[in-house]
């Protein structure tokens, strides 16, 4: 077992390094999931060493398939390119829960009539999105939303403030 131990894990450094960078599996955890589909459940009559690594080089790549299909797949962002955000980029000041819980409050009530209105909003105040950014994420003009956030905000700070005054 150890020598073929060490096979294997030659094996899968080889195809690693032909791998692109940013590649996420170590070659002792390919080594691993191969020799688990190798000798899982199923009693295999292996028809000797070449046999047995050529199945093993099969299994690597489908497994190094698997792992590129699944970090490219559009449900975990596809080719989305990752940002770093650190505390200082929040967009909400989490000291002040009050004011958020009110934009809550308003939000929900804006939603029930004016739904877009309020995606606006969430785009803009919690994602940070820019007024093109979010024109495009909403499928609208640019003039649009620059129209739609004026009001937006406008009945946002109305609406705060009469929550205040209760």
């Amino acid at each position: 077992m150890p020598l073929v131990y060490a096979e294997l894990r030659r094996l899968a450094g080889n195809k690693m390094r032909q791998e692109a960078t940013g590649q996420t599996l170590q070659p002792t955890a390919l080594v691993h999931e191969a020799f688990l589909r190798l000798v899982g459940d199923a009693a295999i009559e292996w028809d000797g060493r070449s046999h047995f690594f050529a199945a093993a080089a099969e299994a690597m790549r489908r497994i190094l398939i698997e792992n590129a299909r699944r970090r490219k797949s559009a449900k975990r962002g596809g080719q989305a390119r990752r940002h770093p955000i650190s505390d200082a980029d929040a967009i909400a000041d989490a000291d002040n829960l009050d004011d958020l819980l009110d934009l809550d409050a308003a939000l929900t009530k804006l939603a029930a009539d004016e739904p877009g209105l309020a995606k606006l909003v969430e785009l803009r105040f919690f994602a940070g999105l820019t007024i093109e950014e979010s024109a495009k994420a909403l499928g609208v003009s640019v003039r649009t939303v620059t129209r739609n956030w004026a009001f937006v905000r406008a009945w946002l700070g109305r609406e705060m403030k009469s929550g205040e005054k209760e």
